[in-house]
């Protein structure tokens, strides 16, 4: 595992848990507002924390966190080697919550069958129309409805989750991508935040107003019951 960065401990990242949150190196896509731009590429020069360094700091926080979040970049893209990864953080004690873009159903799927994941967010990027502008992906969205049902459908707690954007996202799309995830248990409209981008243009974008989350929030209400901003 390429461990690109880690947070010793976060109160906002898992719900209602004390966890560390780790960083994969490296994505399928390149959304452009993306906030983390020196996780997408692989090639790109890092200082990767070490396997052995990351558990023996896990071993001295036992009793102090509840659990790790393994994000990134897109951690299924380390399909060889994050099941034992995540294998030996549940072997110690701690929760696991895995943070995906879904492109591979595949590996969710696996993880599930071992009971390697105890949480699981889903980032929804964009209507079906919407992937290439929003995400950078050209590929067939069936991988990505595929982790729709089988999250939904899943064993484990789960939530759904879009990062809005202007001039990305509209009353339009978010419908849109609302239908892909209707019936959805949870879903998470998170403000965008201008800062470091993937895409320079995205780092002197506006947030939305409260008043415009709340009307997407209105939109997704239609289609999933439980629909949470995080502003």
């Amino acid at each position: 595992m390429k461990i690109a960065g880690l947070i010793p401990s976060s109160l906002i990242d898992y719900p209602e848990k004390i966890a560390a949150v780790v960083f994969t190196k490296g994505c399928n896509f390149r959304c452009p507002y993306c906030h983390n731009p020196e996780l997408v590429n692989t090639l790109d020069n890092v200082d990767f924390l070490e396997e052995k360094d990351f558990f023996g700091f896990l071993n001295k926080r036992f009793g102090l966190l509840d659990g790790v979040v393994v994000t990134g970049g897109e951690p299924t893209l380390y399909y060889k080697e994050l099941p034992a990864f995540l294998r030996q953080i549940k072997e110690m004690g701690f929760l696991v919550k895995l943070d995906t873009n879904g492109s591979h159903p595949e590996v969710i799927r696996f993880l599930y069958s071992e009971h390697l994941v105890d949480f699981i967010a889903m980032d929804i990027k964009a209507s079906p129309e919407g992937y290439l502008k929003t995400a950078g992906y050209p590929g067939s969205l069936e991988p990505i409805m595929e982790s729709i049902s089988l999250i939904a459908q899943g064993p484990i707690l789960y939530e759904f989750r879009t990062t809005v954007v202007p001039g990305l996202t509209s009353n339009k799309e978010m419908e849109g991508l609302c239908r892909m995830i209707r019936g959805a248990q949870t879903y998470v409209i998170q403000n965008f935040r201008g800062t470091r981008t993937l895409s320079p243009t995205f780092s002197s974008c506006r947030s939305f107003s409260l008043q415009e989350l709340k009307e997407f929030q209105d939109i997704a209400r239609e289609y999933v019951k439980n629909v949470t901003l995080r502003p």
